[in-house]
C-alpha cells in the first residue's frame, strides 16, 4: 500500500506556497489545519533546486504547521511528489532568489 501524500497550497505574506506533506488534518487549535510530515527532495547530486532548498531551510526542524483555514487555497491528495514552489500571489510567477552576481569593479 502506497503512503498517502498531500500537496498543500497556502497563502503566506503575499506569496503562495506549495508544499508536500504526509499528514493533513484538523488542528487542536480552533480554525487551523495541521500539516505535518513535510516532504522535501534529498539531492545527492550537483544540481540543486533553489526553491526546494529555500523551503527546506525555512521549515527546518518544523514538526507540524498549523495554518489558518482561510489561508489554505487547496489540499490535493497526489500519487507522487512534484516540485515545491513559492509563487507571487498577485502574478503567479515563481519567486526564486537569483544567484548573487559579483559586484562590478570601480
Amino acid at each position: 500500500m502506497a503512503k498517502t501524500l498531500y500537496k498543500v497550497t497556502f497563502l503566506n505574506a503575499g506569496r503562495i506556497y506549495e508544499l508536500y506533506a504526509g499528514r493533513v488534518g484538523s488542528s487542536a487549535l480552533w480554525g487551523f489545519t495541521e500539516v505535518a510530515d513535510l516532504v522535501f527532495d534529498v539531492h545527492a547530486g550537483v544540481v540543486i533546486d533553489p526553491t526546494e532548498e529555500r523551503l527546506r531551510d525555512e521549515f527546518a526542524g518544523t514538526r507540524s504547521l498549523h495554518l489558518p483555514m482561510q489561508s489554505i487555497v487547496r489540499i490535493e491528495e497526489v500519487e507522487k511528489k512534484g516540485q515545491s514552489a513559492i509563487r507571487d500571489a498577485a502574478t503567479g510567477e515563481k519567486v526564486v532568489t537569483p544567484f548573487p552576481m559579483p559586484a562590478k569593479p570601480r
